[in-house]
């Protein structure tokens, strides 16, 4: 049997979360055409009859600016750590010299499968020209080119990924999708559709926490705190007599209804927290 931790590495709005998603067959991470969506390593597995992936979705490589930037390049170091394979993904129109300078900023030093996404977006000869490009630089074991939204050639990086595998047991239990909490995921899809609601700077300055998650008989009743940066935030997430908060609730319980697989019931309340994002208690409270 193989079996492997592989981690998924870029910049922001590559489509790692996008590709997940599809790996799966699951909606485990969540996408937004904004860049900079997922903060936390999040770990799900793929599981065959001869082989188990344990994947690792990790926050877009940018350069910290916060602490909670700091944390969160923290978690793609750490990732890199216990890796088997490392994925790194990269959008079609990337230059190489973009791709080249990424790679040695991660200093990759396990099997590097390089996934070019969004090749919709790039012309037939120029995506092959990138291609043997990308397979000369050094330390580049294999390129997929794919469309990690249209599901294109995923079955490939599979493959790829198994070749690549040491021989090991699996880790777990075959009908295991991931090891964290169904808490997580709950804030996770409210946070998605602030970033689908809210303009500008609001989603990137919010960050979701679920105080209550309680199962009964016929449904889950969960309340959830949204933490801003600012007061005038909360006025903004309201909205005029509740109104954009009323649209956000809707928006979250019909999506965790779906997730779930039940009826909810969703609270929601506002909570300001000056510059949590730079505060060491506030982040490790929020899970960072």
């Amino acid at each position: 049997m193989k079996s492997g931790f592989v981690n998924i590495v870029g910049k922001p709005n590559a489509g790692k979360s996008t590709l997940l998603n599809a790996l799966l067959g699951e909606k485990l991470s969540i996408v937004s055409s904004k860049v900079q969506t997922t903060r936390h390593r999040i770990r799900a597995f793929l599981s065959g009859d001869d082989y188990q992936i344990v994947f690792s979705d990790t926050p877009g490589v940018i350069e910290p600016k916060y602490k909670l930037h700091e944390k969160m390049m923290s978690a793609v170091h750490a990732s890199m750590e216990d890796a088997d394979v490392c994925i790194f993904m990269t959008d079609a129109r990337d230059t190489l010299e973009e791709i080249r300078q990424t790679i040695d900023l991660l200093k990759i030093k396990v099997k590097l499968i390089v996934v070019v996404n969004k090749i919709d977006l790039i012309k037939g000869n120029d995506l092959e020209d990138k291609i043997t490009s990308i397979k000369a630089l050094q330390g580049v074991n294999d390129v997929i080119a794919v469309s990690a939204k249209q599901k294109k050639n995923i079955d490939s990086i599979v493959k790829s990924i198994i070749d690549q595998l040491p021989e090991g047991p699996a880790y777990y239990d075959k009908d295991e999708l991931t090891d964290l909490p169904t808490k997580f995921f709950a804030a996770e899809i409210i946070r998605e559709k602030i970033f689908e609601i809210y303009d500008e700077e609001v989603p990137y300055q919010t960050t979701v926490m679920i105080s209550r998650f309680e199962e009964k008989n016929t449904l889950i009743k969960i309340t959830a705190e949204i933490i801003v940066h600012r007061e005038s935030q909360k006025a903004i997430i309201l909205g005029a007599k509740g109104s954009k908060i009323k649209e956000l609730g809707t928006s979250a319980r019909l999506e965790l209804e779906k997730f779930l697989d039940s009826k909810v019931f969703l609270e929601l309340f506002v909570k300001v927290r000056s510059d949590w994002r730079n505060n060491d208690l506030y982040l490790k409270e929020y899970g960072y």
